[in-house]
């Protein structure tokens, strides 16, 4: 069976999700993409000799596309996940699921109603293999019950668009999901405070921030979200539990020896971080397609990081500790 896709967005992420379809995984191919540059929607596809068309529900209603890739501007992502899930079409989302916490909730009636698993929300770190090492000790209870967790979250640099709800919006969800992947449970309250602020940033800026989490059971978890570090892309964890540590390991990099000097290279963005969990995350979405069980980061756990990310966005400016207030999880996620 060879899996139909159709990719709504047309962006760097897109464009390198079609290339991954293409040239890594097996058993699906990009027959449609569309995006609101009709002529870059044109050129992607040409590349990959599927077609372009004239809208993103054009892609979901196209009977060649089995299941869709929404990689588009984040507002409209409800709307195609939604089109998606009426269409009876698995729908593999970038984050976030949606812009609000109450469209990600429609997206989880809708996909109830439907009686079917059908999304799953781009978080890739779950594909990585240190992350996933890091769990399977955590799960194994080989440290104990996890009291305490470290977490860093650096880049670069970031450009002047960037601003400080977007160290939470944009960059911290990836550990907010994490956290709650790893621990499996809930984030119950957060806080953000403001350290001095580097000299290598917008005036518009708060950076670096660090935000101060709290579980269900009472672990505390604590991380910094620096965007401006200046000397590269710098993703770190550690798990502390009752009779042990847990620490997410460095990328592999040759160790130098010279001029009295030992040094390694630090990696400088995210593709280079991250492209491995990406290239298992899209194989594995592709084989559950062809299984028909969907086991990916699910709509619930969108919605989950959307309010978690409210509450974290919310006590960044109040400065206040805000608590988490989740619905209750539906049983049909498990």
């Amino acid at each position: 069976m060879t899996v139909g896709i159709g990719v709504i967005g047309a962006g760097m992420i897109g464009q390198d999700h079609v290339r991954r379809i293409t040239d890594v995984v097996t058993g699906a191919e990009v027959v449609a993409v569309a995006d609101v540059d009709a002529a870059r929607a044109e050129e992607v596809a040409s590349r990959v000799h599927a077609r372009a068309l004239a809208s993103g529900q054009d892609v979901i209603d196209d009977d060649l596309v089995d299941a869709v890739v929404v990689t588009s501007w984040g507002p409209t992502h409800a709307e195609y996940v939604l089109g998606a899930i009426e269409a009876g079409k698995y729908v593999f989302c970038e984050k976030p699921l949606a812009t609000t916490a109450e469209d990600c909730l429609r997206i989880v009636d809708a996909e109830q109603a439907s009686g079917r698993r059908l999304v799953q929300v781009g978080f890739m770190r779950r594909y990585d293999a240190g992350y996933r090492a890091m769990k399977q000790v955590i799960d194994s209870g080989e440290i104990g019950a996890p009291l305490l967790m470290h977490c860093v979250h650096r880049n670069r640099s970031a450009p002047e668009s960037y601003h400080s709800d977007m160290a939470v919006q944009d960059t911290a969800i990836h550990e907010i999901d994490t956290i709650r992947w790893l621990l499996d449970e809930d984030i119950v309250s957060a806080q953000v405070v403001k350290p001095r602020r580097t000299s290598n940033r917008f005036e518009h800026l708060q950076d670096p921030q660090f935000m101060l989490f709290e579980t269900a059971s009472g672990a505390r978890v604590d991380l910094e979200v620096f965007v401006n570090c200046r000397y590269g892309y710098d993703i770190q964890c550690e798990t502390v539990g009752e009779t042990g540590t847990v620490r997410l390991p460095d990328p592999e990099s040759v160790w130098v020896r010279g001029a009295g000097q030992l040094r390694a290279n630090v990696v400088q963005d995210w593709k280079q971080r991250f492209g491995a969990a990406f290239d298992l995350e899209f194989t594995e979405w592709v084989s559950s397609i062809e299984d028909a069980r969907p086991a990916g980061p699910s709509a619930w756990d969108g919605y989950a990081a959307a309010v978690i990310s409210d509450a974290t966005t919310e006590a960044l400016h109040s400065g206040h500790v805000v608590s988490v207030l989740l619905k209750d999880r539906p049983a049909f996620y498990g």
